[in-house]
């Protein structure tokens, strides 16, 4: 069975949702709900996939060096997309993990950029086709 949602917990819900309303639609997620105490993103167009919701944390301080969340991998379906998904990350100011392109270290095709999110939470956006 595919994942239903993730929830990922975050240290200011108003400023969080800022950062994903500008980046989600650029993954193919579109808004589901909001109100004070949550916000989350379904795919768009009705297409198949994990929701996505944030919550304020109750405690701050995310580290991707303890057990729990490493990051998170969105698959877009054109390298096209990863490329934008990379300007608009560029463009923020976000830290850059790994600037588009191959990892033959994963099963191929693995087209993907990596970079430093809202909270310190590395993102990902992963094409597994070769155009």
């Amino acid at each position: 069975m595919p994942l239903g949602h993730l929830g990922v917990n975050v240290s200011d819900l108003a400023a969080a949702r800022a950062y994903y309303d500008e980046l989600m639609p650029l993954l193919k997620y579109t808004p589901l709900l909001a109100d004070d105490t949550q916000f989350a993103y379904w795919p768009a167009g009705g297409k198949a996939g994990t929701y996505v919701f944030f919550y304020p944390a109750p405690e701050p301080g995310y580290t991707p060096n303890r057990a729990g969340l490493q990051h998170l991998a969105f698959m877009v379906r054109t390298r096209a997309e990863v490329d934008a998904v990379h300007a608009w990350a560029s463009a923020r100011g976000d830290e850059i993990v790994h600037a588009p392109r191959e990892f033959p270290q994963y099963p191929p095709p693995y087209y993907a950029t990596f970079w430093i999110g809202y909270d310190g939470i590395m993102l990902e956006a992963v094409c597994h086709k070769n155009a």
